[in-house]
Order: C-alpha cells, then structure tokens, then sequence
C-alpha cells in the first residue's frame, strides 16, 4: 500500500474510535455533576446517623424468610454482588452461577456473589427456592411477596442486608439478573480509586423527568416527589455503592417514599445524604453491547444478555489471553 492509503486507512481507524468512545467521553469528563456541600443541616444529621448506626437492632427485628447471614459474618469482603432476581428465574441464577457470579477472587482481594428476591405467589416455586438456598446458600429473600411493584422494596431489603449482616463489604455491586459484569476489569477500576468513600459510580441519567401519567406502572404522584426533575442518579441496571453509602442511604430511606422507581430512590436518598453520583461509561446500562472479546475484558456490564451469549462470552474473556491497545 503506498503513503496516502495508508494514511486513509488510519484516518478512518481513528474516526471509527472517536465516533465510538467520545459521546462517552464527553459524558464522563465534561457531564459530572458538581460536589454537593456539607453545609445542609439535614445532610450532616444523616452523614452522623450512618457513621454511628447500631446493628444490634436490625439484626434482631428480621425481615426476611431467607437469610445467607452466615456468608458474609466477620468476612472481609472486597466487593460484595448482589444480583436483583425474580423467584421464579432459577435457570438465570444458575447460569450466573457457572459464569461472572463464579469469580470468588479479584487480584486476591474476596468477591462474593448473592441474589436478591422477594417471595413467589407459588407454593411450589417456594419449596424449590427453600432447596436452591440449602444448596447454595446465596439467596437472600425478602418477607414481602416479589413484583414489578415491589423492586424499590426489594432494593431498601438488600441496602439494609447489607449494612446488617456484611458490614465488611467495602463495595457493593446492585445488578440485574440479565447482566454481564466483568468482575476482574471492575475490581482493577475500583482498587485504583483514590477517594475512599462517598463511592456511588454507575451510568450517570442527568434530569430524568418523574412520570406523571396515572395509566403508567411507573406513574410518581406529585404529592410524593413535586419537583419537575429527579436528582442525577445511577441508571439501575448496575451501579456501585461503598460501605459508608450503603449506610447513608439507610439512614435516609426513611424519608423517601417507596412509589419511585429503585433507582431514583436510590439517587434521592444518595442527595440528601451530599452524595454525588459519579459517571462511568463503562457501565452500559440498558444498552447490549455487540461483544468483542477486547472490549467485555474492559467495559464493566452489558445487558440484555442472552444465556448461551453469557457461557460463550465469560469462556472467551476468561482465557488468559491479553489484548492489545
């Protein structure tokens, strides 16, 4: 090939890369939202609650029918997964089980994966969840019957498992069962943190509009959120919580109501504790990344993912095999 083919040829290579990394870019480096302050009474009364928060309580007033207590007690665990899973999924379960959920290890620092759900409508279903937990012993199931209306209920259920029964946990994963999470690329991103805590990373949603028609499943009365916009928040499908947060956002739960959606529950509860949500587009959030080996060793999560797509992406991103820049 001679120069000038060559140099179209790497043009166009380049384009191809700006095209595909710069919106993101853009998003992670000129979008961030600015650092709440401290200064809010309220902020500062629920930063103190968190700090001192007593467990005693808690532990003594169970809420759930399945408790996987005993796989985090006095653990040191690095990153703590909890996956938000329908009762009645157990193949999915399963088959995060042989995959990503496997990785009990990340540069030998403890990574530990649990799945979250309420109870089925199904006797049935329940027997098998009773055997599945005997077996596994990473379920955690929450006291109230599992539906698309309770999600913000069973998000509440594993902040307060957490900050309960894992108090070790540094980090904690919030994921949905029809991931793909790469473990390893995450757990290099979060060892080269600097900022210890106040940690509340995911795919940043700026301005989300609180939905206002009544024939909605996600409808907000103005009586329980009144303003025109929601707080900047981590989009649900994944996101990442320290230890401390997890707290704070407890201590402020209180206070929001349960009719938003997880997410923004979340987000509201992480503003009035001044936490700020800190972008990364390397979590995808709804959107199903085209899989390329090179890239699911570097992005965090995709979803939408497909079960023989999950065995034949982890067997691949797991082979050893370095990529190049």
């Amino acid at each position: 090939l001679r120069t000038h083919q060559w140099c179209f040829i790497l043009f166009n290579v380049l384009l191809f890369h700006m095209l595909l990394f710069g919106a993101d870019l853009l998003e992670e480096y000129f979008l961030r939202s600015l650092p709440l302050s401290y200064t809010d009474a309220k902020t500062l009364e629920i930063r103190e609650k968190a700090r001192k928060l007593d467990m005693d309580p808690l532990k003594a007033n169970l809420s759930y029918t399945i408790s996987s207590a005993a796989t985090c007690s006095n653990q040191e665990i690095f990153l703590l997964v909890l996956v938000c899973s329908s009762p009645e999924n157990r193949t999915r379960r399963n088959v995060i089980r042989q995959t990503w959920g496997n990785v009990t290890d990340a540069r030998g620092y403890a990574v530990l994966t649990l799945f979250a759900l309420g109870k089925p409508a199904s006797v049935t279903t329940q027997l098998e969840i009773n055997e599945e937990s005997q077996k596994h012993r990473d379920i955690i199931e929450g006291s109230f019957i599992d539906s698309p209306e309770r999600q913000t209920q069973k998000m509440l259920m594993s902040v307060e498992w957490t900050v309960t029964f894992c108090p070790h946990a540094r980090y904690i994963l919030k994921t949905d069962e029809d991931m793909f999470v790469g473990i390893p690329s995450l757990a290099g991103y979060l060892l080269s943190l600097t900022q210890l805590e106040d940690i509340y990373i995911g795919r940043v949603v700026h301005q989300g509009v609180p939905e206002r028609d009544p024939d909605s499943p996600g409808f907000v009365p103005i009586h329980q959120y009144s303003e025109e916009f929601y707080p900047d928040y981590c989009e649900g499908s994944a996101f990442i919580l320290s230890q401390d947060v997890a707290r704070k956002v407890y201590v402020a739960a209180k206070e929001v109501p349960v009719s938003v959606p997880p997410d923004i529950f979340v987000g509201i509860c992480a503003k009035k504790a001044g936490i700020t949500p800190i972008h990364s587009s390397r979590f995808s959030g709804e959107k199903h990344i085209s899989y390329n080996r090179c890239c699911y060793k570097f992005i965090f999560t995709s979803s939408n993912m497909k079960e023989d797509e999950l065995f034949k992406d982890w067997k691949e991103t797991s082979d050893g095999k370095d990529c190049s820049l």
